[in-house]
């Protein structure tokens, strides 16, 4: 291979994933990465975003500093209870409510 180029094949990532609510969404759409107030919804664009493979779970930690645990714990939230288990006063009684299961078991 004396004399010739190695070329590598661009990473293609998707430009659109369905969001949330249904709509597509984009980079450009989801919070922007200093984002502190983490709302039911930026949260579920963000799941949406990894699930959809607009970006991987290790990007998304990065761009908003959030660690592994956090952003499962979304995800977990979601698939256990819908967006609406993201909101912080359901977090609360969710996991008051899986303390409860863990202890009496089912």
């Amino acid at each position: 291979m004396t004399g010739q180029a190695v070329t590598r094949t661009p990473t293609i990532t998707k430009r659109q994933v369905t969001g949330p609510n249904g709509t597509p969404i984009g980079l450009d759409d989801l919070p922007p990465p200093e984002t502190t107030r983490w709302v039911m919804r930026r949260k579920a664009e963000v799941v949406s975003a990894v699930r959809g493979g607009l970006l991987t779970v290790e990007d998304a930690c990065a761009r908003w500093n959030l660690s592994l645990e956090e952003y499962e714990s979304w995800q977990r939230l979601i698939d256990r209870y819908g967006v609406r288990g993201l909101r912080a006063t359901r977090l609360q009684q969710y996991r008051g409510a899986d303390r409860r299961t863990a202890r009496t078991g089912p």
